[in-house]
């Protein structure tokens, strides 16, 4: 008898494995993503759990879901906060609360006419913050999400709890030479060019919002090896294998040069990672939360 319910646990526990390698999304060519996008949760309808904050000149688009210890996603660039459609379940599962921002000019954000920078959209999340009444989260940052989430770990690091930089450079020197005719990257764009004409207040725009963002990604940020050695924030520096844009040396520059910095590099996956192979991406952001993040 012992051996039959034995028998019959094992299997339930098989089966519940083998259903959850069922459900693991792989999208590593990008079809799936540039056909549908990414679904996030229902938007909360009660209270302030989504709005614009007024800032420097722009409407910054905002939404929060559930309860705990709060995690700030910071998506990258020509995208928006949907584009976490996979973390946020994940995040919401493990009893996080999680901060979505379109940064400024991007998905439901606008913008005024300056010209992009990084320290801008990093104090439009500061702005975000003051009005959530959020005195600290940890941060979740891609690509040029991660460096407005660098670029406000070393200004106002009070505010920052802990801080994932995936695919993140901290000057120029870090990009790689891109490759115009990667199928993955005309996948990408064609999807937030879809996006931005259903989300944009300027949706027929897109095309001047690429080039000003690429002006901004050329030339910024410029952060010196002094200036990431005052970073004081618990930082864990993630690389893909075949990152499209930075280099792994300037991924191993970043790790060397902020005080206590760890380098991970995910095995597979490119810098759409999130996307790609969600659960791989989500183990490893999962495990950095459990380990650096503050607990409610």
């Amino acid at each position: 008898m012992k051996l039959e319910i034995h028998s019959k646990i094992h299997s339930k526990i098989q089966s519940k494995i083998q259903s959850k390698i069922q459900d693991e999304i792989h999208d590593d060519d990008l079809n799936k993503f540039e056909a549908q996008g990414v679904a996030l949760p229902p938007l909360p309808n009660h209270g302030n759990d989504h709005g614009y904050v007024e800032h420097e000149g722009a409407r910054i688009w905002y939404a929060t879901y559930g309860t705990g210890a709060p995690v700030i996603l910071l998506h990258g660039g020509l995208g928006h906060s949907g584009n976490w459609g996979h973390q946020v379940p994940a995040l919401l599962e493990t009893g996080h609360r999680v901060i979505l921002i379109d940064s400024r000019g991007h998905g439901r954000s606008t913008r005024d006419t300056r010209p992009y920078s990084y320290e801008l959209m990093a104090s439009d999340v500061l702005a975000v913050m003051d009005t959530l009444h959020l005195q600290q989260a940890s941060f979740i940052g891609w690509s040029d999400g991660a460096c407005i989430a660098l670029i406000t770990a070393a200004q106002a690091p009070n505010r920052v709890a802990a801080a994932f930089f995936f695919g993140c450079n901290m000057d120029p020197s870090g990009l790689k030479q891109i490759d115009q005719h990667n199928p993955l990257l005309s996948r990408c764009l064609s999807r937030h060019l879809q996006d931005y004409a259903q989300l944009s207040a300027t949706p027929d725009d897109f095309h001047y919002f690429a080039e000003a963002v690429g002006v901004m990604m050329k030339s910024q940020p410029n952060y010196t090896a002094h200036d990431l050695s005052r970073i004081s924030v618990p930082v864990l520096i993630v690389q893909a294998e075949h990152d499209e844009f930075i280099r792994d040396e300037h991924a191993e520059y970043l790790a060397h040069n902020i005080p206590d910095a760890k380098l991970l590099f995910l095995k597979g996956v490119s810098h759409f990672a999130p996307l790609q192979r969600p659960q791989q991406f989500n183990e490893a952001m999962l495990a950095f939360l459990h380990e650096y993040q503050p607990q409610n």
